[in-house]
């Protein structure tokens, strides 16, 4: 990604987010052209009423896949895209009784999508500054491993708690594990997204099975329709890339650099 400064109003421009969507690798185009077929067949032409809430899910399902590729591709889409497809997929969560999933979704506008919005620079140079969190010590950082492991386990476990006590004892809510979970592992991914950790597409892939079980179970349950199923589906492949593909993973040039620059 480009050194250049960003200001507020590129993330309103249509050159910005051309920008955003080049430079990605085959298979991530190859998965998005795949995944726009299908959220767009199974939102219209898989037999279910198409309403107000179809086009919602749909508009939410393609904002919120095409963020997470460019992300993948250290490309932050983020920002007006997933401050969007988060508040959409928040109503559709809240309306299929999966309360900790709404909440996941305010807290990723939060972590990632905010950032970009107020701090445009956030989205600079993302490849530059990925590290695993046992790099963190060897980049001469003020916070190695020892304080982000007990930070992200500690948050993933008051997550998953205060969310199941929550539903379990005020709302009574008919998938409370699962809602919970997803929770706890889609928090913890965005904290190491957002802190720019490699280890976040490890975590992105679990909390995408989680995602997968949480909708299919939703679905199976009559609360929602099977395009957010499907559309979770379509993260996972994501998440595969991410771990076997992306910068986010292999980046043992720009690590070097820095090390040795902070040696020096």
């Amino acid at each position: 990604m480009s050194s250049q400064k960003i200001a507020f109003k590129d993330l309103f421009s249509f050159k910005w987010y051309v920008h955003q969507m080049s430079g990605w690798t085959r298979t991530s185009y190859i998965l998005l052209i795949f995944g726009y077929l299908v959220i767009t067949y199974s939102s219209f032409f898989a037999g279910s009423p198409i309403n107000h809430m179809t086009w919602w899910t749909f508009v939410a399902a393609i904002l919120g896949f095409t963020t997470t590729l460019a992300i993948t591709n250290a490309r932050p889409l983020n920002g007006v895209f997933g401050l969007l497809s988060a508040l959409i997929y928040i109503a559709m969560a809240l309306q299929a009784n999966n309360p900790a999933d709404a909440v996941l979704q305010a807290v990723y506008i939060v972590l990632l999508d905010i950032p970009v919005l107020i701090m445009p620079g956030w989205a600079i140079d993302v490849e530059k500054r990925i590290r695993f969190i046992h790099e963190t010590d060897a980049r001469g950082e003020k916070h190695g491993k020892f304080f982000w492991y007990p930070v992200l386990i500690g948050s993933a476990i008051i997550a998953f708690i205060a969310a199941y006590l929550f539903e379990t004892q005020v709302l009574h809510t008919p998938r409370p594990i699962a809602d919970s979970a997803v929770l706890a592992t889609g928090l913890v991914g965005a904290l190491l997204t957002t802190f720019r950790f490699s280890e976040a597409f490890a975590m992105w892939l679990i909390q995408g099975v989680a995602q997968v079980l949480l909708w299919g179970l939703t679905a199976v349950h009559g609360d929602a329709n099977w395009v957010l199923f499907l559309t979770y589906m379509l993260y996972v492949g994501n998440d595969l890339i991410g771990v076997f593909q992306s910068s986010w993973f292999h980046h043992k040039v720009y690590t070097q650099e820095i090390i040795q620059s902070h040696v020096k």
